[in-house]
């Protein structure tokens, strides 16, 4: 493609920022605005133009995006070789595996995630006898210190009015202190520790600036300020920076991301120029008016408003349930004819605020016989039998790393109790040294039943550091999971589990497999890296046809043909906390975003009641619906007692088109405004108290005296419960029972063993 193709292909608000290659440019680009175009094209255009790709930086937020924005440039120019294209935790890596040891660390330095912190973490408050019931509050405390980027002193200067603040800020100085002698970064070490020697070390920084020409950065709302900074110092020599985001969409403010970042780099950056991409390439127009006209009250955001040339599009439609039952039953009937209509499974997205809220969805596309998966469950690279592996193997590139050598000293079993394991750790550190280095060369030292079960262990470690570099990635992994028996090691029980465990490892092998032909000449060290940094996004397996149950957050820059935004209650969607406007407005941003994730049709749902707390709570409406009033576009669906859904036009309906458990329905008036009311009565418009209707639906086989909604009965295997709902799935009679113990329960009356009490 040449220059003038490439730039004929992009809309005239796409093509200005192009064009716009030198200083500082601010692109504020909507949702489906084509933002990814807009940075591949620019890139392609700077390489086109001369730019050598050695000298162009181009940082995403996933590995996924950064593959899919390289595969686009080369597409276009065959050249990108050189460039770098990659998450700024992916950057950091490179440079610190250039530099560590300007900061006190050796290059083959591991990397911890999650899990390596709490262990670590947990370790310290025993050391100091701080209560285990506070290891949530001194890991919060970590990342929030990291996040701001702040010392332990820093942090006890800033924060000194908490409670517990000495003994955050003892376990936080000793957790680092446990990371230097692991020659380890946790996550946000990786950003800390990079900006500290860009700022210290001039040949790091000059080197960086003096290569990196242009930089781009997309997803710039999700930017926390040490990010941002880095930014900064790289750019500093050229000027030559453009950041790509929509504040509208900053969902990551409880993880350090910064929307003022967005705002601060108009004041940074000298003589920066501002493009806005409004035009949504993605939604129908229904969908965007949704969108619209609820992002707009939020004031921290630049004037923008989204558009589109697509087709108005199906009405969006709005469910009100008297139960969450009735709302997974909406939704299950709903994808079915989807599905009948044409849609695939994975076409179709239940987004909700958070993932507790799936349970009885789940329970009702279980019942309908629709296949699902729950995005943010037990990843691949967190399962026990994964772990175990990739422990072994950061062992033989970081012999340091103690977390690891822990994981894996006794496993397989070699007869090495938490005793003898706490011995040697103390006499490790007796020494400071590594507990691998403690081995080496005092293993011999050790008491006799103790010294007769390690050194094997030693040996096989040594022995399997000495081939890492010798054979090729795959044979590497192979021996490790041959010599350490580990399949062996989950055929004793011959369960059903542990032939999944087993399973699980020849999928990690085939994974090795497809890596290293992908990227033959990397090393084991850069394998880690790879999969250590991978993000929700990047793990999501796009083949399976299954519909999607997912947190919001975990479909930020996925789209679907067809998305559910569930539980839109106050208390639920928004959450609602007490830090007042900022917390609001991100919840709107969370709306916004799960809204325009859907292209075709798209379907809000909200209970008048639902399981919470282990109680039936009764919620309000969320805010967000209510924002909506004056749209003509929105469809009210009731819900009738023998599973039929009937669309109404709710200004021409009667209150007997809703045969739930109550005579009531929560509808728009006739200015399409939201009735907050309980119990209003559409033909009159007046407000009634609900009624419980006491006529149970009909059986054949088994009497139905009194089982109606709101009867207490109890069943032989899940105890005692509430009946919530009383419907028919096909032929089948089923009532809803919440039960005190398990929940709700959708049972086929005529053969369960149901009594009244």
């Amino acid at each position: 493609m040449d220059n003038l193709d490439l730039i004929n292909s992009l809309n005239e608000e796409q093509r200005a920022p192009v064009l716009q290659t030198e200083g500082a440019v601010l692109v504020t680009a909507g949702a489906g605005s084509g933002k990814t175009r807009v940075l591949t094209h620019r890139i392609a255009y700077l390489i086109q133009n001369g730019v050598h790709p050695y000298n162009i930086l181009a940082i995403t937020f996933t590995n996924k995006a950064a593959a899919e924005m390289r595969e686009r440039v080369e597409k276009i120019t065959y050249d990108c070789q050189d460039m770098w294209v990659c998450t700024f935790h992916s950057m950091c890596v490179r440079i610190l595996r250039q530099f560590a040891d300007k900061l006190g660390y050796t290059k083959n330095f591991s990397i911890y995630g999650e899990q390596e912190r709490e262990s670590i973490v947990k370790q310290i408050m025993q050391s100091f006898n701080i209560d285990e019931d506070q290891k949530k509050t001194m890991t919060y405390h970590i990342g929030n210190a990291k996040n701001l980027n702040l010392t332990p002193l820093q942090y006890r200067a800033e924060f000194g009015y908490l409670r517990d603040i000495d003994n955050i800020c003892k376990v936080y100085e000793n957790y680092q202190i446990e990371l230097k002698k692991n020659n380890a970064f946790d996550f946000d070490d990786l950003l800390n520790k990079t900006y500290e020697l860009l700022e210290t070390n001039a040949e790091a920084r000059e080197k960086y600036q003096d290569r990196f020409h242009y930089i781009h950065i997309d997803e710039f709302q999700d930017t926390n300020r040490v990010q941002y900074d880095i930014a900064r110092i790289l750019s500093q020599k050229y000027g030559n920076i453009m950041v790509v985001g929509d504040e509208d969409q900053c969902i990551y403010g409880w993880r350090g991301a910064n929307i003022q970042n967005i705002f601060d780099f108009k004041e940074d950056f000298k003589d920066v120029k501002i493009y806005k991409l409004e035009q949504n390439y993605r939604c129908t127009k229904n969908i965007i008016d949704v969108a619209n006209a609820v992002i707009k009250h939020n004031e921290q955001r630049l004037d923008k408003v989204l558009y589109t040339n697509n087709d108005e599009g199906d009405s969006v439609e709005l469910f009100v349930g008297y139960n969450d039952v009735q709302e997974a039953n909406f939704i299950s009937r709903r994808v079915k004819e989807l599905v009948d209509s044409g849609f695939e499974y994975k076409d179709i997205a239940v987004l909700m605020r958070y993932n507790a809220l799936s349970r009885s969805i789940e329970e009702g596309l279980l019942n309908a016989n629709i296949p699902y998966k729950v995005l943010g469950g037990m990843k691949f690279y967190e399962r026990a039998e994964i772990k175990n592996v990739l422990a072994y193997l950061k062992v033989l590139v970081n012999n340091q790393d103690n977390e690891s050598l822990l994981r894996i000293i006794n496993f397989p079993r070699r007869g090495i109790g938490s005793t003898s394991i706490n011995n040697i750790r103390a006499l490790a550190d007796s020494q400071n040294m590594s507990i691998f280095q403690y081995l080496k060369d005092y293993a011999e030292f050790l008491p006799t039943n103790i010294k007769n079960k390690v050194i094997p262990f030693r040996d096989l470690i040594i022995e399997l550091t000495s081939i890492q570099n010798t054979k090729p990635l795959l044979d590497v992994v192979k021996d490790v999971i041959t010599k350490t028996k580990m399949r062996e090691a989950y055929m004793e029980k011959n369960t059903t589990e542990d032939e999944n465990r087993i399973l699980n490892i020849d999928s990690l092998l085939a994974s090795v497999d497809a890596y290293a032909k992908t990227y033959p000449d990397d090393s084991l060290a850069e394998y880690l890296q790879s999969i250590t940094l991978l993000s929700d996004a990047d793990e999501q397996d796009d083949s399976q046809n299954s519909v999607v149950l997912a947190t919001v957050h975990a479909v930020k820059g996925l789209e679907f043909k067809a998305v559910f935004v569930v539980g839109l209650e106050d208390e639920n969607f928004p959450i609602i906390r007490d830090n007042g406007q900022d917390d609001i407005e991100e919840e709107r941003r969370l709306f916004y975003v799960a809204v325009t994730r859907a292209k075709q049709k798209l379907y809000l749902t909200y209970c008048q009641n639902r399981f919470k707390f282990g109680q039936i709570k009764r919620f309000m409406p969320s805010r967000f619906l209510d924002e909506l009033n004056g749209l003509k576009n929105i469809k009210r669906v009731s819900f009738n007692r023998g599973y039929n859904l009937d669309n109404v036009n709710t200004q021409n309906a009667s209150s007997s088109n809703y045969q739930s458990s109550y005579s009531y329905q929560n509808n728009y008036d006739n200015d399409n405004k939201f009735d907050y009311s309980q119990g209003f009565n559409i033909a009159n418009n007046e407000i009634n108290k609900p009624t419980v209707q006491t006529t149970a639906f009909s059986f054949e086989s088994k009497s139905t005296d009194g089982f109606v909604v709101g009867a207490k009965v109890e069943h032989p295997r899940f105890g005692v419960g509430v009946i919530v709902d009383t419907t028919k799935l096909n032929s089948a009679n089923v009532i809803s029972v919440d039960f005190e113990d398990v929940g709700v329960k959708n049972l086929t009356f005529d053969v369960s063993p149901l009594t009244l009490i």
